[in-house]
């Protein structure tokens, strides 16, 4: 679930756990990549690229040496800014090469907004809903589409690997869009905290299960969970159903709980869920 009142309880991260993540994910960019994969920095840079529905901004970071698995970032509703850049890093540290989407960007670049204290201080719902509104099934659709092939002309790529997808919130299901979009290419979809999972036509993501190739990770919030207990056992049926492994759990946070600059981020449960994605990604891709 993604609603009003769940947002307007989000706001700007503490300094203390803001610089916490920030030293993470600095040292993600310098110390040794696991197993078999690189070591060195991280190179980084915003980026645009053409797709059917206008100029995509984009955040793209990876090991500055080498060829890594591609991954997909889908952030939640107050878009591109600085806590997913971080995320981002953090997980290119470990050798991917992660490409952060601006979810707005047919309406406006990014960042639309510093944080989600600017957006919950800003009148950032309804500066949002208009936005929102262009991301239908098709043009997640094409904006995915056009957002592997820019990824497979990269030499950061590894195009003999998998791509990923994580998706926050309102870009959980676009996760599974992501993976029905392109799936001999997409090979692994993790949604935290995703809304609008479930549903009835055949666009809901729960219908495109069956159209994709992909292995996943949906992580749900305990609040989320108490409001609709019946959706977790529907979506173990739809993925055994499509013959996808599915890794579905509900997890001891509130909706937003692995978001950085979220007051509901829980250190424990968001470390146990970026653990789960690690090994998503090291099965999958």
């Amino acid at each position: 679930m993604c609603d009003e009142q769940q947002l307007a309880r989000m706001g700007r991260l503490n300094r203390r756990q803001f610089t916490a993540f920030g030293a993470i994910a600095g040292l993600a960019a310098c110390a040794p990549m696991n197993g078999a994969k690189a070591e060195g920095s991280l190179s980084e840079e915003m980026v645009s690229f053409s797709t059917p529905l206008g100029t995509m901004d984009a955040f793209f970071v990876h090991p500055a040496e080498g060829a890594y698995p591609a991954v997909i970032v889908w952030p939640d509703i107050a878009g591109l800014r600085d806590a997913f850049k971080m995320m981002a890093r953090r997980l290119a540290g470990e050798g991917y090469s992660v490409l952060v989407l601006n979810p707005y960007y047919q309406s406006a670049p990014a960042p639309q907004f510093e944080d989600f204290e600017d957006w919950r201080n800003n009148d950032g719902m309804a500066k949002v809903g208009p936005w929102r509104e262009e991301n239908t099934h098709e043009a997640v659709t094409e904006t995915a589409k056009a957002a592997v092939a820019w990824l497979d002309g990269q030499e950061a790529v590894d195009t003999s690997r998998g791509i990923g997808t994580q998706g926050y919130c309102m870009g959980g299901p676009f996760v599974v869009r992501t993976a029905a979009a392109v799936p001999s290419r997409v090979k692994a979809g993790a949604s935290f905290h995703g809304g609008g999972l479930v549903g009835d036509d055949d666009t809901a993501p729960i219908n495109l299960l069956d159209d994709t190739q992909a292995s996943f990770l949906i992580a749900i919030a305990q609040n989320d969970d108490a409001r609709v207990p019946g959706e977790k056992d529907a979506l173990r049926a739809a993925a055994e159903a499509a013959g996808r492994p599915a890794e579905i759990e509900v997890y001891a946070g509130d909706h937003g709980w692995t978001v950085v600059d979220s007051p509901v981020y829980a250190e424990e449960p968001a470390e146990k869920a970026w653990s789960r994605l690690l090994a998503l990604y090291e099965s999958a891709l």
